[in-house]
């Protein structure tokens, strides 16, 4: 009779397939309160890879790290109407704490334009405090009533960056160069995946914007998901909340700003991404634990080795973990690893002690092979190079053969409908057809050049509308 796969088969039921995953590789489990999640110590360190490089090219940027207050006095919020009709149904609302009632109540964040544009007109007296540009990592709460792991959960970490300008151009170019530089570079150089950039259409972009940058991703049913936006928020929050300065020829102006984010999404893309049936596959240059040393048996002499592989490999600048647990069976210590998506095993037992060999497993490609443990240093930095680029590779593949140039919206909808991507003349979708989609549970997920390219504005001519269903 043959074993039941560790794993729902993607092809048969692939929701289900993405929640035995999550589970099984120990990322995350739901958290107690209905749309919360606890993230696990293995989806923690993932999470972590990604703040460390996202981190690293923020600060490129001159961008500073601060923190702003989980609680926002909801009157904040009823002064920039649009933002606050956007968020309206997803606020979680305070209004009890120290055993009374609050006088005024308090919202948990949805995002923190409200609060740090409080403090920027503090802050902000002369055209000497710009540009001013802060990141922060945070929690917020956004109340969900489909959650799915890392995917929309009520509470999710993220990093959101805020800025604020002299002018409109300099904010224009500061938020295209977060998507290209910061958010595109990031996803495929790290990540591993290709994204498409592109702008949002009026209907999709952000609450409060007059323009939202976005970068799309194609998972591995076809759908599209959403990995981080970037906004030009004009002067909407200037004039809410009198942001100014006072400008070189002695004038009062109101600032330009711009707001970005990226969140644990990342991870649920992560997953839908690159994973197969055999478990999750993390990108080599993101992992954490890029390579494993397995012990198969506990013999003193195969122990010794074991650890002596991984003190190498380390000092060489592989992310390495020793697995000597021999007590706990071979077999399923190689199938949690494989879950997890390590991108390399290297086990030792015994017998390849004495041909001076090590079992090297690569988790992307498949496949494995005896190498000679003396090769293994100068062997994985090659090795991990090359899964890195193959797994960018089939990214780029499937979406390229899953997309399609289509005349009409009805051709739209079937192919997105089909599980694929398409692609329409804006000219001809517009915002009617946008209407049509949505009615089929399809959406444009961003406009882009008809070169591929990010386009200028809105209504430029040859836009082209990329159509599909999305998370």
């Amino acid at each position: 009779m043959a074993k039941a796969p560790v794993l729902t088969p993607r092809a048969d039921d692939f929701p289900r397939w993405y929640q035995d995953l999550i589970a099984k590789a120990e990322l995350a489990d739901n958290g107690p309160v209905r749309g919360t999640m606890v993230i696990r110590p293995y989806g923690y360190g993932i999470w972590e890879r990604m703040q460390q490089e996202m981190d690293a090219r923020i600060k490129e940027t001159g961008t500073q790290n601060a923190y702003f207050p989980l609680l926002i006095p909801q009157s904040y919020l009823t002064r920039e109407a649009e933002h606050v009709e956007g968020f309206a149904p997803e606020l979680a609302v305070v209004t009890h704490g120290g055993g009374k009632e609050l006088e005024e109540p308090a919202v948990v964040r949805p995002t923190s334009e409200m609060i740090i544009n409080d403090y920027f007109s503090k802050w902000i007296q002369s055209y000497r405090d710009l540009p001013l540009l802060i990141n922060q990592w945070a929690n917020v709460v956004r109340w969900e009533l489909r959650p799915r792991l890392f995917l929309r959960t009520s509470e999710f970490l993220w990093q959101e960056g805020h800025t604020a300008h002299a002018t409109y151009e300099e904010a224009r170019d500061f938020a295209a160069h977060i998507h290209r530089e910061v958010y595109e570079d990031f996803m495929v150089n790290v990540l591993a995946m290709d994204v498409v950039p592109g702008r949002k259409t009026v209907k999709e972009r952000f609450a409060g914007a007059i323009n939202t940058l976005t970068l799309e991703g194609m998972m591995g049913d076809g759908k599209a998901l959403q990995m981080a936006t970037s906004h030009e928020l004009g002067q909407n929050f200037a004039k809410a909340f009198t942001t100014q300065y006072l400008s070189k020829e002695g004038r009062q102006e109101l600032v330009w700003q711009t707001s970005w984010g990226s969140t644990t999404r990342m991870i649920g893309a992560l997953v839908m991404m690159h994973g197969d049936d055999n478990g999750l596959r993390v990108p080599p240059r993101l992992a954490h634990i890029q390579a494993v040393v397995l012990a198969i048996k506990g013999d003193d002499a195969v122990l010794a080795k074991v650890r002596e592989i991984g003190d190498r490999l380390k000092a060489a600048g592989v992310r390495i973990h020793v697995d000597d647990r021999t007590d706990v069976p071979f077999g399923r210590r190689a199938v949690d690893w494989e879950l997890k998506g390590v991108p390399v095993r290297i086990e030792v037992g015994p017998r390849d002690l004495e041909n001076g060999t090590a079992m090297l497993a690569r988790r992307i490609p498949g496949g494995k092979e005896a190498v000679a443990i003396d090769t293994l240093v100068g062997l994985l930095p090659t090795i991990l190079e090359e899964d890195q680029a193959l797994l960018l590779r089939q990214s780029r593949e499937r979406r390229e053969s899953r997309t399609t140039e289509v005349p009409t919206i009805g051709e739209a909808v079937e192919a997105a409908g089909a599980g694929g991507w398409a692609r329409i003349p804006w000219a001809v979708l517009g915002e009617k057809g946008e209407a049509e989609l949505a009615e089929h549970a399809a959406s444009v997920r961003c406009l882009v050049a008809e070169d591929g390219s990010v386009p200028d504005s809105y209504d430029a001519p040859g836009n082209v509308a990329v159509v599909a269903r999305a998370y």
